[in-house]
């Protein structure tokens, strides 16, 4: 990093924005490039990796490397972005349809290797540029062009293939809760290795809606629950309610009754290697229970890039040989006349 002190201008790219007007990718292009700038990190050290969707778009409006790739493939060639180049800061841009369906084994593969890549979800549970099929996040029964009765299949939740993969970073937050997106983002860069950010947004054309719960400040402080290390899981327009533990599971109280205080109200540990509590945080849904926003889980281990470099120079070290005119030349050479 330099010494400039950067603003959220000179992460912009001089593109027009492409996207229905009140989409949510507005609003994390936006956040991103303001979150960009309070990291400090110079446009020239980032790249922004996408495959095919209405979201993939978003490297053509970023002043730094950008590449918009082929249909689920952005985390294959982020991966190979880290690996090449370790100090580039790598953002991996991907929608539910193109993140977890054709892409849903590169996606799991860079968690499980442990890429230090950043990996955005944007979730708005359907497929919005090819004109509204019901994706891999869409609930059962949902009705689009693709299930016009209904579809008979349950969905997939990204934080199941987190954790299931072996992930050591989740978070969650609303594309219109800007604060809130900031910090997870910028949480997702200080954590050294494959960092997934579930980014709840509504498609205003073919799912308008979809989380609505949570998709204003007064939705999210009734039905929502910022989760952050080390602090209490309490919620509620005034903290009135929390959660705590009941058998293998979690269950919500109200401070007060039944002689419940804040002392008997679980603590959020994200740097816990059991994902045992933050799987039951992440999973939790409305109307029982709220839905948790922030840093889920933040574990530190190696990172796959910081390794495979780390043999090329231990091996490196050992063998006569340096580059590939070295190679041939080493050994056994013969002129032919």
């Amino acid at each position: 990093m330099d010494n400039k002190v950067y603003t959220a201008k000179d992460y912009k790219s001089d593109q027009y924005v492409r996207w229905c007007p009140g989409c949510g990718d507005h609003a994390i292009v936006t956040t991103l490039q303001k979150a960009m700038a309070e990291l400090g990190v110079p446009p020239h050290e980032i790249a922004v990796i996408s495959g095919i969707g209405c979201s993939s778009r978003l490297p053509y409006y970023m002043n730094t490397y950008a590449m918009q790739t082929i249909h689920g493939r952005a985390a294959a060639i982020a991966t190979g972005c880290k690996v090449a180049n370790p100090d580039l800061t790598i953002w991996q841009i991907s929608g539910d349809g193109d993140g977890l369906a054709i892409g849903g084994n590169h996606f799991i593969h860079a968690i499980r290797r442990n890429v230090d890549i950043n990996m955005i979800l944007l979730n708005n549970r359907i497929y919005g540029l090819t004109k509204g099929q019901y994706s891999p996040t869409s609930p059962r029964g949902f009705v689009s062009k693709s299930s016009p009765y209904g579809t008979v299949e349950d969905p997939f939740h990204p934080a199941e293939l987190c954790f299931g993969a072996r992930g050591r970073f989740f978070a969650r937050c609303v594309a219109t809760d800007a604060p809130g997106t900031v910090d997870v983002l910028k949480a997702s860069v200080a954590h050294k290795g494959a960092a997934v950010v579930e980014v709840m947004q509504n498609c205003v054309i073919f799912n308008n809606g979809t989380h609505e719960s949570i998709y204003t400040k007064e939705g999210r402080a009734k039905h929502a629950i910022y989760v952050e290390h080390g602090k209490p899981l309490l919620f509620g327009e005034n903290n009135e309610y929390g959660l705590m533990q009941q058998g293998f599971g979690l269950k919500v109280v109200k401070l007060g009754e039944n002689g419940i205080t804040e002392k008997d109200i679980l603590v959020h540990d994200a740097h816990c290697e059991d994902d045992t509590l933050q799987l039951k945080l992440a999973l939790m849904d409305g109307p029982d229970f709220p839905i948790a926003l922030g840093v889920i889980r933040d574990v530190a281990a190696p990172t796959y890039e910081a390794a495979v470099n780390e043999q090329i120079q231990t091996v490196g070290a050992k063998k006569p040989y340096h580059n590939f005119n070295e190679l041939l030349m080493t050994n056994d050479t013969w002129v032919v006349e």
